[in-house]
């Protein structure tokens, strides 16, 4: 999912059950990860450590909860599933694992190209 952060502030939170839970006043961003970590439903221009540390802890949402972003601002209440993995069968792990390593030896020794690549495969 990709928007500008500019985009978000304002937006209505809804979490997954359709419950509000405000709208978007600021963003704390990791500047090293280039991500944002959390999202507040109350200004953050505060006069004290500990009125900033309330806002946090009670009015916001940290950013992994978000499951989409459009018109409003979706927020996981725990109802849906964040990582579905289905189950599967031991030959197939096997399988699995036996193209994985065929596919390093390709990449290490023999210079693999996938069929997305849009490298010219003809040699001039």
């Amino acid at each position: 999912m990709t928007t500008r952060i500019s985009k978000l502030f304002g937006m209505d939170l809804y979490q997954t059950d359709a419950t509000y839970r405000g709208k978007v006043h600021d963003l704390i961003v990791n500047l090293e990860q280039g991500v944002i970590e959390t999202i507040t439903t109350q200004p953050l221009k505060v006069n004290s450590k500990v009125e900033a540390k309330k806002i946090i802890t009670d009015h916001s949402i940290p950013y992994n909860k978000v499951i989409s972003v459009d018109d409003i601002i979706l927020i996981n209440a725990g109802n849906v599933p964040t990582t579905h993995k289905p189950k599967i069968a031991a030959s197939e792990v096997e399988e699995e694992q036996e193209n994985s390593k065929d596919a390093h030896i390709r990449k290490k020794y023999i210079g693999y190209r996938s069929k997305y690549s849009t490298a010219s495969t003809h040699r001039r």
